[in-house]
């Protein structure tokens, strides 16, 4: 059974860090790519980053470039999001996803075809 279960949110000051933790079970983590996403309320769904298992290349969305550093952990199955200088407008439930299609590079994800549950992300003084 596939799953995937985030953890490591929290409520956070701005100018804080916390780091999230995707495990993953019931599949080889390092063969697919996998990728970080976020939803505040009222707001759409956004991509923040991704991971390749092909190259282990990364990519973030431009809010959070320079701040966030997403990786992995093949050996414990599991990808992480560590966030650092974080703002209100970082508040979000933070969700994983599994690629697709056995996708393993970021550039030629189409679909994610599992999630996990979410964490909250609160940042306020």
């Amino acid at each position: 059974q596939v799953q995937l279960v985030e953890s490591g949110g929290g409520l956070v000051q701005p100018g804080g860090s916390l780091r999230l933790s995707c495990a993953a079970s019931g599949f080889h983590l390092d063969y697919y790519a996998i990728g970080w996403f976020r939803q505040a309320p009222g707001k759409e769904r956004e991509g923040v980053s991704c991971i390749s298992s092909s190259d282990a290349s990364t990519y973030y969305a431009d809010s959070v470039k320079g701040r966030f550093t997403i990786s992995r952990d093949n050996a414990k199955n599991t990808v992480y999001l560590q966030m650092n200088s974080l703002k209100p407008e970082d508040t979000a439930v933070y969700h994983c996803a599994r690629a697709g299609l056995g996708a393993t590079h970021c550039e030629g994800v189409s679909e994610y075809d599992y999630w996990g549950q979410g964490t909250q992300v609160t940042v306020s003084s």
